[in-house]
């Protein structure tokens, strides 16, 4: 890969791996629309390093206080740290499910379309307006239930569709729910912790049992690129939903959905 092409690529994940716009739709459409192959599935392990540093440590204290509290848990002790581990850990469950069976019967490469990106981001952008114009501003992050992790980790099952971002449609689910716009993407992005992860190891050992894991230089450059993106575009985007909603988000969603379906059907 050319430094030109990791740049785009790093920058990209890092900038839409939080924002409610599709990382995996915007990274599916870099070949197709250049003559850039695929940046590889070693490029993907580094770029997912990278963000998910980014957000454990913008989100340092929640993590620290939701692991005290699952240790807590498994001493009969319950505490609002430990209520936040098992949502999430209950957030997390339907999408590694159904990631394993879609992965295992190759339903996802079929999906990997500019056409489906299309229909998904002009689609799932006009169901978060939507979300949020209906949704309620009653509840903040610690009044989180099981009941509302679930459902927002079956929302979260969607996002295996390209083009339909994980942290769009939690977000999505969380605003349905009467949720504020900044605790709904604070959750969202906590949830976000152990679905990097799980992909981040799933493929490094994909890699590893294939003996094509190799940390070179392209991979490190990459991972501080998203890092330095993806920590960047979160701030910013937290700060953003305390005064304001998701309509530019939106306004990009439908553009680009647009965009593709005319170039595709065209």
């Amino acid at each position: 890969m050319s430094l030109f092409h990791i740049f785009v690529v790093a920058v990209i994940q890092g900038v839409t791996e939080f924002l409610p716009i599709s990382s995996s739709g915007h990274l599916i459409l870099i070949p197709a629309l250049t003559d850039w192959p695929d940046q590889g599935r070693g490029i993907d392990v580094a770029v997912h390093v990278g963000t998910l540093f980014a957000v454990l440590i913008y989100f340092w204290r929640d993590v620290l206080a939701a692991f005290n509290g699952f240790l807590l848990l498994l001493v009969g002790r319950v505490t609002q740290g430990g209520k936040l581990a098992f949502a999430l850990i209950i957030g997390t469950v339907p999408v590694v499910i159904a990631g394993y069976f879609a992965a295992k019967t190759g339903l996802i490469d079929q999906m990997r379309s500019a056409e489906v990106i299309g229909w998904t981001m002009l689609g799932f952008g006009i169901v978060l307006y939507l979300s949020d114009k209906i949704g309620m501003k009653i509840r903040r992050i610690e009044h989180i239930t099981v009941a509302s992790a679930l459902i927002i980790g079956l929302a979260q099952v969607l996002a295996l569709i390209p083009g339909t971002s994980r942290s769009g449609i939690t977000m999505t689910a969380g605003r349905f729910l009467g949720y504020e716009r900044h605790a709904a993407a604070h959750f969202s992005m906590l949830m976000s912790i152990p679905v990097i992860l799980a992909a981040g190891l799933l493929d490094g050992l994909e890699l590893y049992e294939k003996g094509e894991l190799a940390v070179g230089s392209d991979a490190i450059i990459t991972a501080a690129l998203a890092f330095l993106c993806a920590i960047g575009a979160l701030a910013a985007m937290m700060a953003w939903l305390k005064h304001a909603g998701f309509t530019p988000f939106v306004i990009y969603r439908v553009l680009l959905g647009a965009g593709l379906l005319w170039w595709v059907y065209s």
